[in-house]
Order: structure tokens, then sequence, then C-alpha cells
């Protein structure tokens, strides 16, 4: 059974992985396709890690700022799971904890996009204390210094009149 579901997300991640590829191409169009009918699949019920991470990259798909936010909204509501926490002993915990910078910085940028500051301040602040579970910034830790890098290019966003 475990080997099952492994398979199972393995298949949906090459799936997502491959729409991003189309994404970052340029090939946005065919990229939303492509998460639409992985996200028709997979459903409401589908695994949380997989829902988090279609929703995030459909996304940065959409042309109107509040389908983007709603997507990011999606994502983040997925990786909170069932009744809004993930269930600390749950096998995705750890992934979805690693997420949840990113998750909070896209809503930064959505909010920021449709004039919310104060809605995107809300958001950074959560992003800023979520990274406070990632890598400590070693030299090898990209994803990490990633965050930490957009972190401070949002906060200074935020500042400007």
């Amino acid at each position: 059974m475990a080997e099952q579901r492994e398979a199972s997300r393995d298949a949906v991640m090459t799936r997502i992985g491959q729409a991003v590829m189309l994404l970052h191409g340029g090939d946005r169009e065919e990229a939303r396709n492509r998460f639409g009918a992985l996200w028709s699949e997979i459903g409401e019920a589908g695994d949380a890690l997989d829902r988090a991470t279609l929703a995030h990259y459909m996304a940065d798909t959409q042309d109107d700022p509040g389908d983007e936010l709603a997507w990011d909204l999606r994502a983040l509501t997925a990786a909170d799971g069932p009744g809004g926490e993930r269930a600390a002993r749950h096998p995705d915990a750890p992934a979805l904890r690693a997420f949840y910078p990113s998750l909070h910085l896209s809503l930064v940028a959505d909010y920021l996009k449709l004039r919310r500051p104060d809605a995107a301040r809300f958001h950074l602040d959560r992003a800023r204390a979520a990274a406070g579970t990632l890598a400590d910034g070693r030299a090898d830790d990209g994803y990490a210094q990633g965050v930490r890098a957009a972190i401070a290019r949002l906060e200074l966003r935020l500042r400007e009149p």
C-alpha cells in the first residue's frame, strides 16, 4: 500500500515537473492546461503536497492577478491540510513546512500586485517566521538562501511609497 502511494506520488510529481518545464520554457498556456487536467484528476481529496505544489505552480500560469491569488490561496489551504493544520506525524509534514515560506512569499507578491500592502505585510511576516524552520543558510542550501533573499527584496518593496 505504501509502495503504491509512493508510485502514485512520483507519477503526479513527474507530471507537475513536466508542466513546470513548459512554464519555464515560456509555454504558459500548455502548462496551465496540463496543470488544470491534473488538478481535475487529483481533486480536493488528493495528497496535500501534490495539491499544494500543483496549485502553487498553477498560480504562475494565470494572467489575472486575482486568479493568481486564488490559486496561491488554494496552495496554502492544501498545505494546511484538513482542519487547517498539518499533522506532525504525517510523512509529508517536513516537506510542507519547508514549502510554507514560498507559499507565503507568493501571496506577498500577489497582494502587492493587487495593491493590498497590509495583506502583503501579513504574509511577509508569516514567510519570515516559516523561514526560521529552514536550514541555517549554509552555502549549499540554495533554497533557504533564495527564500531569505526574496524576503529582503519584498521588505524593500513594501517600504517604497
